[in-house]
């Protein structure tokens, strides 16, 4: 990468993590109408500074692969609806943890959140983060958005032995850790709407990857379960 690309990579990162910041910010502190809500601090401090690890490692170890995960336009229609689902899914979970402080859903009808979850919650997404590296380490080819790339091969080492969509096995997970994180019950069931979302999203993937990609199928034959060891 040239010295000109490599800049012009980095003032995205730090464009994007502005646009990210603001926006949790904005979808948390504004619904629960007050900055008192230390869930959210705690949970954009966490979410920040493992952002900001993740990011130096791979501008430094590998930015083509950072350039291939900041991809945002799918070229395929229903993974453009997929992705839509997913981008508003997000936006209202995370209004509705925002609203669930405020007006207290989660400590009135049920439970309050321990604080011993919500710091598991928050370790927990904070390791997922780290749990990419092997993956991404298997897989230089993991976009973002479903394509197939001249050159690429299938990704069969590593976590990948043992399921076909490790990426999304790990994104459902910190997925799940967020309401807790957060402070809120209420918002966990519909966190966990986002599960259907990503299943036909990998399996439109699969049909793409079967057709492109020589070899994937074999792949599949050797590594019968997409999400969960043995299960599924």
């Amino acid at each position: 990468m040239s010295a000109s690309d490599g800049k012009n990579l980095f003032s995205r990162l730090i464009r994007r993590g502005l646009v990210g910041q603001l926006f949790l910010m904005a979808a948390l502190f504004g619904p629960a109408g007050t900055l008192k809500f230390w869930q959210a601090w705690a949970f954009q401090a966490v979410n920040l500074v493992v952002s900001i690890v993740f990011c130096v490692f791979y501008y430094k170890r590998d930015p083509q692969l950072l350039e291939r995960r900041m991809l945002t336009r799918e070229k395929i229609g229903v993974q453009k609806l997929i992705m839509l689902l997913v981008r508003v899914g997000s936006v209202v979970c995370f209004l509705l943890c925002g609203f669930d402080y405020r007006f207290g859903w989660t400590r009135a009808g049920l439970t309050p959140v321990p604080l011993w979850l919500t710091l598991l919650a928050l370790v927990l997404y904070s390791a997922c983060y780290f749990l990419f590296v092997p993956v991404l380490n298997a897989n230089r080819f993991a976009a973002s958005i479903i394509q197939v790339e001249a050159g690429q091969t299938v990704a069969d080492e590593g976590p990948y032995r043992f399921v076909r969509h490790p990426m999304y096995a790990i994104g459902l997970a910190m997925w799940l850790c967020i309401p807790p994180a957060l402070g809120s019950f209420v918002a966990l069931p519909f966190a966990a709407l986002m599960i259907p979302v990503v299943i036909f999203r990998l399996l439109n993937e699969e049909n793409l990857l079967r057709q492109e990609l020589p070899g994937y199928t074999e792949y599949c034959r050797r590594t019968p379960c997409r999400l969960i060891p043995f299960v599924w």
